[in-house]
C-alpha cells in the first residue's frame, strides 16, 4: 500500500500554497468532497444519504464516467451539488506527460459542459491521486482553475482498512474548514456505506454545517 497522510501535513500546506488544502471560516462549515464518480452502482446512494441530512458536497467527476451515466450527472447537479474536473480518465499527473494531462482535463470539462448544459460556478480541479507535476499546476491554474486538495482523507479506497478505522480517519481529524475526501467507487463502498451515514450524523449532533466548495 503506498505511503497516505489521513490528516494533511502543516508543511505541505505550506509548500504547495497554491493549492487549496483547507477553507477558514468563522462559522462550524465544512467541505464534504467525493472524488471518482458518478458510478451507478454508488453515486446515487450517495446522493439520498446526503438528502436525508439536507448536505450539499462537491463532487470531483472522471469525464469518462460523466459520460457513461449523464442522467446521474444530472441528477447530481439538479440536487444542488457542486462539480469539478478530476481528468477525463483518472490520470496519474507523475506519470502523465503535461501536454497529455492538460488535454485530458479539457477534454472533461467539454463532458461536463456537454452532457448537462451546466457552466461551472467556480472552475475546481483536483488531480487523481493527488499527483501533479507543477508543470501541470501551471497550466491548469491558466485555465482559470483552483486546485482543490484536501485536509483529511477518509482513505475509504483502502481495502486493508476497516471500516471503523475509517470512520475514525474522519471524526477524530475534522475541524471546521476542513476538505474531507470519500469516494464514491465500487471499490470504496465498502467502507463509505459505514462511514458516510456515521459522518453526517456526527456533523448534525455537533452542529456542524456543510457546504460547496
Amino acid at each position: 500500500m503506498s505511503f497516505y497522510w489521513i490528516k494533511t501535513n502543516w508543511f505541505i500546506k505550506k509548500i504547495f500554497s497554491n493549492y487549496i488544502w483547507d477553507v477558514s471560516n468563522t462559522g462550524n462549515t465544512v467541505y464534504l468532497t467525493f472524488d471518482d464518480g458518478p458510478v451507478p452502482e454508488v453515486t446515487g446512494w450517495v446522493l439520498e444519504e446526503l438528502k436525508k441530512y439536507d448536505v450539499k458536497a462537491t463532487f470531483f467527476c472522471i469525464g469518462e464516467n460523466i459520460k457513461k451515466n449523464s442522467a446521474l450527472f444530472k441528477k447530481l447537479i439538479n440536487n444542488g451539488h457542486e462539480v469539478g474536473n478530476h481528468t477525463f480518465n483518472h490520470l496519474n499527473g507523475w506519470k502523465t506527460e503535461t501536454e497529455t494531462y492538460i488535454e485530458n482535463t479539457k477534454r472533461c470539462e467539454d463532458v461536463i459542459q456537454s452532457n448537462s448544459n451546466y457552466t461551472l460556478k467556480s472552475k475546481l480541479f483536483r488531480p487523481p491521486y493527488g499527483k501533479l507535476k507543477r508543470s501541470q499546476a501551471r497550466e491548469i491554474r491558466a485555465l482559470g482553475y483552483d486546485i482543490i486538495m484536501w485536509d483529511v482523507l477518509s482513505a475509504d479506497f483502502d481495502t486493508t482498512l476497516s471500516k471503523e478505522k475509517c470512520l475514525d480517519n474522519v471524526l477524530s481529524n475534522i475541524k471546521p474548514g476542513s476538505i474531507i475526501v470519500f469516494h464514491d467507487s465500487i471499490k470504496a463502498f465498502k467502507n463509505l456505506e459505514y462511514v458516510l451515514p456515521r459522518t453526517l450524523a456526527f456533523l448534525k449532533n455537533n452542529d456542524f454545517q456543510c457546504a460547496v466548495l
